[in-house]
């Protein structure tokens, strides 16, 4: 049995969003980001994040250019759109909230 959190629905593209405000990055990246930025607690299968990039495109959250790895390979490389940014933003903010509330309610005595 792993040890790993179970995502919530929508939580993985807000956390390639999150990943790509900071700088741009290929599937690999983003999946060792998750993972270590989590202390391991998070692990995505790499199936699971093209996925989701995909589905960002898609929607014009995300944009990708063919470009080179560290290791010389070719990658696509994703990057933030404005939409993409303003959708993170908004995203968190709900996220925030969300958190909070739930963290009041499993604090409530009974």
């Amino acid at each position: 049995m792993s040890d790993s959190l179970p995502l919530l629905k929508g939580t993985l593209d807000m956390l390639i969003l999150k990943a790509l405000s900071i700088e741009p990055m290929h599937g690999y990246g983003l999946s060792v980001w998750l993972e270590e930025g989590s202390d391991g607690d998070i692990v995505v299968e790499d199936s699971a994040i093209y996925q989701a990039l995909r589905r960002l495109e898609g929607r014009r959250l995300v944009e990708a250019e063919w470009g080179v790895t560290e290791n010389s390979r070719r990658a696509r490389y994703y990057t933030l759109t404005a939409e993409g940014k303003e959708h993170l933003s908004s995203e968190a903010r709900t996220w925030d909230r969300y958190a909070e509330t739930v963290g009041k309610l499993l604090a409530t005595e009974s």
